[in-house]
């Protein structure tokens, strides 16, 4: 029998997870910034230059033939450089053969370290304002979110007692973003050591993205869950090169895990990816193998620059910002600006000044509608075209 087509129709809608889902608005204001030809300090495209030597890497591996899938971990001294960092760096014990992944970036290492450790109902506790991908991953894989408010004007702290009363039978693991998207916020350690203490207490993964790990500021330190007594076999840690060596569109990544959970998250990967670029992965093991301390102390060095220049044109602008402590984005009070909400009001200031911004609706459940993002990850002179706009408003 035939189907007619008003039957086929019917039949023909998407999943019910997906009804809840949208575009990224991230991803929505880099359209209408790039439509007016405007400053994009919406999305953390970090387009400050490619350090010399991972750029190299990657085209002599073109050239070399280095272009056929590689096993679906990575390659080998990528793999063997990332463990060598961890341990260096992060005080993180893995083996380099069964204890790394790499990825096709952050996002896809979250998604694949996802999809194996948790199930459809499950409970992850995240801290808001979250990252718009953490939440949505988990929502597009049916596991259910809880939130534990980071308060502005204090360091983006949170109350223990809210933390603790958000872990409950259902809950399967934390995620924590330290240096945070979008408020900048960097965990010192009597706050990691308490997560660390609810995870052991409760049995829970954690989930840690350290992608911003070497933009921190001030007395800001980074520390690793990963590195706390008994926390390495629960700990997933996922991290990056993207904004380390400004390479957002090479999308590599990585996942440090016990070998207890590396197959599992390996054959996710495998599955949606088949495996990060190949010639790509080269020239982030060249970054990792030759550049010198230096480097990286430059990178919080530069954008503690970037960043005091912004504030102070939001300040001067009366869009009076939150000053982070790590990672590169601003989230400033939009009051004043025209619109009933945070979306119009992101639109109401490319308009007026032809600079781009998040709503900072984008990375709450509910809330942030007096509240835009802005990101400091760029060149000087997209820079202070943005800040001499942003003026304009004084």
């Amino acid at each position: 029998m035939t189907l007619s087509a008003s039957a086929l129709a019917s039949k023909l809608q998407v999943s019910k997870i997906s009804e809840g889902l949208a575009q990224s608005e991230i991803r929505a204001m880099t359209v209408e910034c790039d439509n007016i030809g405007g400053v994009n300090l919406a999305q953390g495209v970090c387009d400050t230059d490619v350090p010399p030597a991972v750029a190299a890497a990657a085209v002599n591996a073109i050239h070399e033939g280095r272009n056929i899938y590689t096993r679906l971990d990575g390659i080998t001294v990528l793999r063997e450089a990332i463990a060598g960092k961890l341990a260096l760096q992060n005080g993180i014990l893995c083996d380099p053969q069964n204890g790394v992944l790499i990825t096709n970036g952050a996002t896809g290492g979250m998604m694949a370290a996802a999809m194996a450790l948790l199930n459809p109902g499950d409970e992850v506790v995240l801290f808001e304002p979250f990252y718009g991908y953490h939440r949505n991953t988990l929502a597009a894989l049916g596991v259910n979110r809880k939130y534990v408010r980071l308060h502005s004007g204090t360091d983006w702290s949170f109350d223990p007692d809210e933390l603790r009363a958000a872990i409950n039978g259902k809950t399967r693991a934390i995620l924590v973003n330290s240096p945070g998207n979008p408020t900048g916020k960097v965990f010192n350690r009597a706050e990691l050591e308490l997560i660390a203490d609810l995870a052991i207490e409760h049995d829970l993964f954690v989930f840690t993205d350290e992608i911003y790990e070497y933009f921190v500021y001030d007395d800001a330190r980074h520390i690793s869950l990963a590195s706390f007594p008994g926390m390495a076999e629960r700990t997933i840690t996922i991290s990056g090169f993207s904004k380390t060596f400004s390479i957002t569109g090479w999308r590599l990544g990585y996942v440090a895990a016990s070998p207890r959970w590396t197959p599992a998250i390996g054959y996710f990967h495998d599955l949606l990816y088949v495996c990060a670029p190949s010639p790509l992965q080269y020239g982030a093991a060249a970054g990792l193998l030759h550049l010198p301390p230096i480097f990286y102390q430059q990178i919080a060095i530069d954008h503690h620059s970037k960043r005091d220049r912004l504030c102070s044109a939001l300040t001067d602008a009366g869009l009076t910002p939150s000053i982070p402590a790590g990672a590169y984005y601003v989230l400033a009070d939009a009051t004043k600006l025209d619109g009933k909400d945070a979306k119009q009001k992101a639109r109401s200031l490319l308009a007026r000044t032809g600079v781009g911004a998040v709503a900072g609706s984008a990375f709450y459940e509910n809330g942030g509608d007096n509240e835009l993002r802005f990101c400091f990850a760029k060149k000087d002179d997209a820079l202070d075209q943005a800040c001499r706009a942003l003026r304009t408003l004084a």
